[in-house]
């Protein structure tokens, strides 16, 4: 929005990166009026899904993020962004989805970013001062996840793009990337109070606690998978296969499915590993539900950081319209 691309530019932030030619237009635009020069980087679909959910692969053609490279849509705003006397062209951004095990899908972009590039530089002279590769790198929510460690990523990125960039004679551009949840995804585990049971003989039994999509949205959004234990009971076995409810009122409210558990009692503990990442972020208040608190952990000593939600706080911006009084 304006006003949001407005408090950006009174911050004097680093760049802004450019999903589409209304946004660059309104840059331009702002920037002129308030005689201010905007740094920009380009994001770019580079035509690239990895291997991820289809709502979080953000790389392919048909998408709502960025500049299509394939249909020519890229280089004009390329075009559009270095002729401009208010704005300053750093570079290019990417970003071919999230959660990926693999570096493939980082090659077939880089070249295909070093070809768009090299088109560009043909047409409008213009040389990145900054590639952004984006990120994306998995981490284990579950067993069978199997995460590259960072340098691999990193090895198979930088020796792309001088391999591409070098066989075009190209200069080489300073390398952005964004290790987003790597980074705090399994710092984070979310705690949950184990509440009512419901066993349907030979099909499933249901396990419901005091949170769900309310608090992590992804297993509802995506299909995302996690891992849990009872805090309380670390060391009792795990014999008892259940699936975990959250509280909100749709079916789709549902944590975890078949995790085995020792055998639950209503105020046991159920702790969620590896929610770092998303699950404050996207938070939200679905059926009037409060948020719960967020708490700091380190050498046996914990600092709140985020207070718990109430129900004053949930409905704190609610109004009763004065033609309504009558009614009451």
């Amino acid at each position: 929005s304006v006003e949001e691309i407005t408090m950006a530019l009174d911050a004097h932030i680093g760049c802004f990166v450019v999903d589409n030619f209304y946004e660059l237009a309104l840059l331009e635009q702002l920037g002129e009026e308030r005689g201010q020069t905007v740094a920009v980087l380009l994001r770019v679909t580079p035509g690239v899904e990895a291997h991820t959910h289809e709502y979080i692969s953000t790389g392919q053609q048909d998408s709502k993020f960025g500049f299509d490279v394939m249909s020519g849509q890229a280089l004009q705003a390329i075009t559009l962004a270095h002729k401009s006397s208010s704005l300053h062209l750093l570079g290019v951004h990417s970003h071919i989805g999230s959660q990926i095990f693999e570096t493939d899908g980082f090659l077939i972009a880089v070249k295909r970013l070093a070809e768009l590039l090299e088109e560009a530089k043909k047409e409008t002279g213009f040389v990145p001062e900054v590639l952004n590769v984006g990120g994306g790198f998995g981490i284990r929510y579950v067993e069978g996840d199997t995460p590259l460690p960072p340098e691999a990523y990193v090895r198979t990125i930088t020796s792309a793009v001088r391999d591409e960039w070098t066989a075009r004679n190209l200069p080489l551009p300073e390398l952005w990337i964004e290790p987003g949840r790597s980074i705090v995804g399994d710092a984070g585990t979310t705690l949950y109070r184990v509440g009512s049971t419901k066993e349907i003989p030979n099909v499933r039994k249901y396990l419901a606690v005091d949170g769900g999509m309310t608090d992590n949205l992804r297993p509802a959004l995506y299909q995302a998978r996690y891992e849990a234990a009872i805090a309380n009971k670390m060391n009792e076995p795990a014999d008892d296969v259940v699936s975990i409810a959250g509280k909100c009122c749709e079916s789709g409210d549902m944590l975890i499915w078949d995790v085995a558990l020792p055998q639950t009692s209503p105020g046991d503990i159920l702790a969620v590993s590896c929610t770092g990442a998303y699950g404050y972020a996207m938070s939200n208040n679905y059926n009037r539900i409060a948020r719960p608190a967020v708490v700091f952990v380190k050498n046996g000593e914990a600092e709140l950081v985020v207070k718990r939600e109430s129900l004053a706080d949930v409905i704190r911006q609610d109004l009763l319209p004065a033609r309504t009084q009558s009614l009451r």
